[in-house]
C-alpha cells in the first residue's frame, strides 16, 4: 500500500525550482508513475505527511505565522540594480567634487 495516496482534491500551485540529489530524483519519478500522479504532487504530499508530525516546528510555527517566502528574484535584482545605480552616481558625483576641489586648491 503506498503512503500517499493518489490526489483527490485540487490546490493552488506555485512554481518552485529547486536541485535534488540524484537518487532522489529518480526516486521521486518512479514514486510518481508508481502512483501516476506528477512529481510536484508527491513534493506536496511528503511536505504535508512529514512535517505535520513534527510537533517542534508545529508547535514553532503557531508562534510563528509570518510568511518565510523569499521576495521573488525579479523584485531582489530590481533592488540590487536600483542600489548599484545609485552607488555608481554617488561614486561618480564624489569624484567630481574631489577633482574639482583639488583643482582649485
Amino acid at each position: 500500500m503506498s503512503v500517499i495516496k493518489p490526489r483527490t482534491r485540487g490546490k493552488q500551485l506555485v512554481r518552485h525550482i529547486t536541485r535534488l540529489d540524484r537518487e532522489n530524483n529518480e526516486t521521486l519519478y518512479a514514486y510518481a508513475h508508481f502512483l501516476g500522479e506528477p512529481t510536484e504532487y508527491v513534493l506536496n504530499q511528503l511536505i504535508e505527511s512529514v512535517l505535520a508530525r513534527d510537533k517542534e516546528f508545529l508547535a514553532w510555527r503557531a508562534d510563528h505565522s509570518e510568511s518565510y517566502i523569499p521576495p521573488p528574484a525579479s523584485q531582489s535584482k530590481q533592488m540590487k540594480r536600483s542600489h548599484s545605480a545609485v552607488d555608481r552616481t554617488h561614486h561618480s558625483t564624489s569624484s567630481r567634487h574631489a577633482v574639482s576641489s583639488a583643482a582649485g586648491a
